[in-house]
């Protein structure tokens, strides 16, 4: 009965997988594939990848995408961090506002997030002359919904922090800025790395509100892509995104491997 069980789950749990994971194998065997068409196997080739690394579009859009993960992760983590801590740091007057309002950006679709952007970025251009739509407007949407799952990644952290070792800091001649710096920061970096992580893959990965607040040079990969596949998909496009999948996996699982070991 048991081995019935056992087999049932592994069954299960394939199929779960496969399910998961077979359109991305796909992209990268049609990527690697000598066909113009896709399809049936024609041989191996490295050709379409060779062409997608000489496409000054594609590699533009691949900047793009990096600075922009990498700046928008950046503030976020700063601001989320910040905010974290202040919500855990004991009660005060406007907090359960202030957390309902902070889970606002997580449960609302990203199309109502996008053109509510769009439309706050035409007002204050309209009236300030400032924000032309382009890569700051997409770094500051990006910002806008990263800092409350930096918030909550961190509160996660926090929520099991030992405030007893501060106290133990103060105890013993620690200022409030030393008690943070050398006690509680070095605890809570998991946690804050583990946001950073979760906040650049949803930078990279963002197409809906990058799409809304984008600008004349500012085109993401995912942007491009989507542009591409409108005129059909090419080998080219199984190859930037094959990059795009293998980009993503090694950023996450070193951040995995770091944060591991500054847990030991």
């Amino acid at each position: 009965m048991n081995s019935r069980r056992s087999n049932t789950s592994a069954a299960l749990s394939i199929a779960l997988f496969a399910f998961l994971y077979a359109p991305l194998v796909v992209i990268v065997v049609q990527s690697l594939n000598n066909s113009a068409r896709g399809g049936a196997w024609r041989g191996f080739t490295w050709h379409w990848y060779e062409m997608a690394m000489h496409n000054s579009g594609a590699l533009d859009a691949a900047r793009t995408t990096l600075w922009l993960g990498l700046g928008s992760t950046a503030i976020a983590t700063v601001l989320g961090t910040l905010l974290a801590l202040g919500l855990s740091g004991g009660p005060f007057r406007g907090r359960r506002m202030i957390e309902t309002t902070t889970l606002l950006p997580v449960v609302i679709p990203d199309i109502v997030m996008a053109i509510a952007l769009l439309l706050f970025f035409h007002e204050v251009r309209e009236r300030l002359n400032v924000l032309d739509p382009g890569l700051l407007t997409m770094t500051l949407a990006h910002v806008t919904f990263q800092i409350p799952f930096v918030a909550l990644v961190v509160r996660a952290r926090l929520a099991g922090f030992d405030h007893t070792l501060e106290e133990a800091a103060r105890d013993l001649g620690a200022n409030k800025w030393q008690t943070f710096w050398r006690v509680k920061f070095p605890l809570i970096w998991p946690g804050i790395l583990a946001g950073a992580l979760l906040a650049f893959t949803l930078s990279i990965d963002d197409f809906v509100v990058s799409f809304f607040t984008t600008g004349p040079g500012a085109t993401t990969l995912p942007i491009l892509i989507y542009s591409s596949v409108k005129r059909g998909i090419t080998p080219e496009i199984n190859a930037l995104s094959t990059i795009f999948i293998v980009a993503t996996i090694i950023a996450t699982v070193s951040l995995t491997l770091l944060q591991s070991r500054v847990k030991k």
